[in-house]
């Protein structure tokens, strides 16, 4: 009786070791980053490096987070968040038009999302289309958001784009 017993017992022992591993082994692979966020990451690096002046360490971090997104938008095409990236990153490696192109493809998609909104009329500001930009502030305007307080004030010439 004891034998069986202490067989049952290292049998339970065993199973619950096995399925407790396996659950360890799904949270390490949850881990694993995505180029979209790794992307996301190198960005704010780079705002980091461009508000300290550092600009070709900037340039560098947007160029990394622009090859990351790629990769990303051609395994998930037509993804709001990272067109809205892609175009701010592309923008800040001085290519307007095709910044912008991503711009309206991300609101082909998604017309009110508040960082492409921002973005493409800051956009605007810097390419001297002021009414489009004006266009893209009144897409803003009942967002009550800081996005549409820094557009308005780049517009109105308060503040100056770092873009």
């Amino acid at each position: 009786m004891i034998k069986k017993l202490f067989v049952i017992l290292i049998l339970i022992s065993f199973t619950t070791s096995s399925f407790s591993a396996g659950t360890g082994s799904d949270t390490a692979t949850s881990k694993v980053k995505s180029n979209y966020d790794k992307a996301v990451e190198s960005i704010k690096f780079a705002k980091k490096y461009e508000a300290k002046g550092k600009l070709e360490k900037a340039k560098k971090r947007y160029a990394k987070a622009q090859k990351l997104l790629l990769k990303s938008n051609s395994k998930k095409p037509n993804q709001a968040d990272t067109l809205n990236y892609l175009g701010f990153t592309t923008r800040k490696l001085g290519d307007y038009e095709n910044g912008e192109k991503y711009y309206l493809q991300g609101l082909a998609i998604e017309p009110n999302h508040i960082g492409i909104n921002e973005y493409l009329g800051e956009l605007y500001v810097a390419t001297n289309r002021l009414d489009l930009a004006k266009e893209r502030l009144k897409i803003l305007e009942n967002c009550n958001c800081e996005e549409y307080k820094e557009l308005k004030q780049i517009i109105d010439g308060t503040k100056k784009s770092k873009y």
